[in-house]
């Protein structure tokens, strides 16, 4: 029996508590966490949509219950397809946390896993991700490569 499991609108606060891990690991990032109280609604609602665009997959924390070990988190976009991608979903991978005092014992690799399976499943030709030097090594063991494209990106 799998330790992973598709996280629910009562882990939000949890997820939201692993994705600050994330952040804060992130030299440079703002460490408020002011925003939690506001992204709440909007998570509980993605959580409750088996069936949308977005999905988390969590671990739960074997030593302190209720609380989480691991979280991977991503979305499907659509892109207008292309030779070799004509159904243009791609996915992307936009957190990946695991709680300081459980890390090294595979819980993100069995996230990450599963979460490339419901991309699969989805029909994601690709998936994308960033990552930070720590986090390299586990996504290149599962087959990711980097890219020579430069990412732009402007802030609304």
């Amino acid at each position: 029996m799998s330790l992973v499991r598709r996280a629910e609108p009562e882990d939000a606060a949890e997820v939201l508590r692993l994705r600050q891990v994330m952040i804060d690991s992130v030299h440079g990032t703002d460490p408020s966490t002011d925003w939690h109280a506001q992204s709440l609604p909007t998570l509980r609602a993605k959580l409750a949509d088996p069936d949308g665009d977005f999905a988390a997959y969590v671990v739960d924390h074997p030593e302190r219950p209720g609380a989480l070990a691991a979280l991977v988190a991503g979305t499907i976009d659509y892109r207008i397809g292309r030779a070799g991608h004509p159904g243009g979903a791609v996915g992307y991978v936009f957190s990946v946390a695991t709680d300081p005092d459980v890390r090294r014992r595979g819980y993100a690799r069995a996230c990450m896993e599963t979460l490339l399976d419901w991309f699969r499943e989805r029909g994601a030709g690709r998936v994308q991700l960033t990552t930070s030097t720590e986090g390299a090594p586990l996504y290149t063991s599962l087959g990711f490569r980097p890219k020579p494209d430069p990412l732009l990106e402007l802030w609304l």
